[in-house]
């Protein structure tokens, strides 16, 4: 008779799961890589979005004079009819703004043509070669008149969360060109503005309803953060 053959046992682990030598995302350099790529939800052509672009780590201070006045005017070059930068205000590694769009297709055309245009215009400023802009950029959609003039607040009293004692109007944004402040002996620059004027209600009328012009006292809160979308 055929001798039938044995199963051999596999040895047992001692427990399960845990943590494990190369599990999880990679390391780069340090730092962990971007978490993957994710659908963005549709956009509503009556809400403004708030934009958040990031620098990388190599970068010079954003707000210093050369990279500040090359982004402010490639920013001012990348309105067009479909897509509209209405605020924005530069920190020394990230830049926040307000756009307008009138389809999901024309925000996101519009907001991959800021970054191209602009990372251009910083390196040809700055005598450099490579990315500028780090991670995938930040947007939220601002629903509510609430959301909008909360969101209008962080973005351009947002120098207040990185500079001690800041006060006034950040000349490193469109502050200077806004129109919505509460005081209204505020000095206004005369030279043409990079920003356009807003065409939805929310963000030319709907954000006073909740709170009325903002004040230069005014100081921006988490509520009005980017969330990663």
């Amino acid at each position: 008779m055929a001798r039938r053959s044995r199963q051999l046992e596999l040895p047992q682990p001692t427990s399960w799961g845990g943590r494990r030598k190369g599990a999880g995302r990679p390391v780069i350099n340090g730092r962990r890589t971007p978490v993957q790529h994710r659908a963005r939800p549709g956009h509503d052509p009556r809400c403004p979005v708030h934009v958040t672009l990031r620098a990388r780590r190599e970068i010079r201070s954003l707000r210093d004079d050369v990279p500040f006045y090359a982004l402010r005017s490639a920013i001012g070059a990348a309105s067009t009819d479909l897509f509209r930068v209405i605020h924005f205000s530069v920190q020394a590694d990230h830049v926040h703004l307000v756009v307008e769009a009138t389809d999901g297709r024309a925000l996101a055309l519009g907001i991959r043509a800021l970054v191209v245009r602009t990372a251009r215009a910083i390196n040809r400023a700055t005598h450099r070669a490579g990315p500028v802009w780090g991670d995938r950029y930040h947007a939220r959609a601002l629903r509510t008149p609430n959301e909008v003039r909360t969101g209008i607040v962080y973005v351009l009293h947002n120098w207040k969360r990185h500079m001690f004692g800041a006060t006034g109007v950040d000349p490193r944004s469109s502050g200077p060109w806004f129109d919505g402040w509460s005081k209204r002996d505020i000095p206004r620059i005369t030279e043409p503005g990079p920003i356009c004027r807003p065409r939805t209600w929310l963000a030319a009328l709907g954000w006073t309803r909740a709170g009325g012009r903002i004040g230069l006292g005014e100081a921006p809160s988490e509520r009005g953060a980017p969330r990663r979308t």
